[in-house]
């Protein structure tokens, strides 16, 4: 079936935040996302496969529960993504970004946005500028991603190299096999069996890419992508598609020749293996794209804090390791469990500032400690006292609530003070520079 308006293929798409609960009781529509019978069934079949093949990962993000009067509901946490169950339906799940209010274009982009800072995550080239991207669904913006970076390769000039060839020919050139020349041609003087080399574009990296193409042109449902696969794949008419995908993925060595096909390769993985950028992957009737929100916060806001803090020459260091709860164990020298903070900066005094980030939505209630687990603040106590800093500060997703409050400090009275900061996520500069701005005027502990 077409849409009128885009001549894109149409698909079931449910679209939801994390967080939502999804439910099949039309009784409740109003109160939950609500999916046809047939299709919750899907999702949960879905789920229940990776709890069979004890790939516990999915289960920490997607739970089954059970809700009476209601029956069987489906809560997806933490994790944003598409998912793509049997009969083309598919489930969209974008991050809970309270202050954009329910804009799902401005969502979708912040989201991007936000993914393109992640180091593993692929997508030098991509631009939304004249992507229509509110009639996109996630996984079509991928596809467009992957299809934009093929189009630079392309533009570059794709691979060709030299392939060993064995072959029995008329002619002789290369390297006369000797063994099998004598079995094979005993009555044909007129042949040669030879090795030789061929110089061509036929590699493992070009057939993967091609393969890419041909499955992308049989599942996208996007017009425009459609019309770009076409236009790519006139490139690749010498190249067979692959017919080991795992096979050829192994044969592909990224070098200092084959460096521009680095990136891509990630995606064809992606897309032809159904796997996902999670510790999961898809199965043979689904496939997903889903992303950790923590992960992805954390990277974004490394990413920026770095290119706003180092115009001070403030040096910011990520997941930064070396440091132990404990020094020795039964006296002699034994570094046991490691601490790692998201964010470590150091003021050009040598100062010391930690910050952890943490993807959880903060409330506006002191007498419930604004919703801070326990745990959290044990962490920042131990950063604190194994880094000897009093500065320690958690970073979290500027939402309604917290919008206008103010400064919030909690002092151990023993040297150890945890602020909290809320990253405004769509106008991420601009939260670093106010983050800058609050650490530039802070009075410095000076390490001895």
């Amino acid at each position: 079936m077409l849409d009128k308006k885009s001549g894109d293929k149409m698909s079931k798409l449910l679209e939801l935040k994390e967080f939502e609960t999804v439910i099949a009781n039309p009784d409740f529509k109003e109160e939950y996302k609500c999916m046809d019978k047939k299709y919750f069934k899907y999702l949960t079949e879905f789920i229940r496969t990776f709890d069979s093949n004890n790939e516990s990962d999915v289960l920490n993000f997607i739970k089954i529960g059970y809700k009476r009067n209601i029956g069987e509901t489906v809560t997806f946490n933490n994790y944003v993504g598409l998912i793509q169950i049997k009969n083309n339906y598919q489930i969209q799940i974008l991050p809970k970004i309270d202050f954009i209010n329910n804009d799902k274009e401005k969502t979708k982009q912040v989201f991007i946005k936000m993914l393109r800072s992640m180091k593993d995550f692929p997508s030098k080239v991509f631009t939304n500028a004249n992507l229509k991207i509110e009639r996109m669904n996630l996984y079509e913006i991928f596809i467009n991603m992957y299809l934009q970076e093929v189009k630079e390769l392309v533009r570059c000039g794709i691979k060709s190299s030299y392939e060993d060839h064995e072959d029995n020919l008329t002619v002789y050139k290369g390297k006369l096999i000797v063994n099998k020349h004598i079995r094979i041609n005993l009555t044909h003087r007129e042949r040669f069996y030879v090795s030789f080399d061929e110089y061509q574009v036929n590699g493992p990296e070009n057939r993967l890419l091609k393969s890419t193409l041909l499955k992308l042109k049989n599942i996208s449902g996007s017009a425009e992508n459609s019309k770009e696969i076409k236009s790519l794949l006139t490139f690749f008419e010498l190249v067979e598609p692959s017919k080991n995908y795992y096979k050829d993925f192994s044969k592909v060595i990224i070098d200092r020749n084959t460096r521009s096909y680095e990136t891509i390769m990630k995606w064809s993985k992606v897309f032809l293996l159904n796997k996902s950028f999670t510790t999961f992957s898809g199965t043979n009737n689904a496939r997903a794209l889903l992303f950790p929100m923590e992960k992805v916060f954390e990277s974004y806001v490394a990413r920026n804090m770095k290119k706003v803090f180092n115009r001070k020459n403030w040096e910011v260091s990520s997941q930064d390791r070396g440091h132990y709860l404990f020094e020795t164990l039964n006296g002699k020298n034994h570094k046991k469990f490691a601490i790692r903070p998201d964010l470590v900066v150091i003021r050009t005094d040598n100062s010391i500032v930690i910050l952890d980030t943490k993807w959880k939505k903060v409330i506006n209630d002191k007498g419930k400690n604004y919703g801070i687990s326990q745990a959290d603040m044990y962490q920042m106590y131990a950063y604190s006292k194994k880094y000897n800093t009093s500065e320690t500060w958690l970073l979290y997703p500027l939402n309604d609530d917290m919008k206008d409050s103010g400064r919030i400090t909690f002092d151990s009275g023993d040297g150890s003070r945890v602020s909290l900061f809320f990253v405004d996520v769509a106008n991420i500069e601009d939260s670093m520079e106010e983050l800058l701005s609050i650490l530039s005027s802070d009075k410095p502990v000076i390490l001895e």
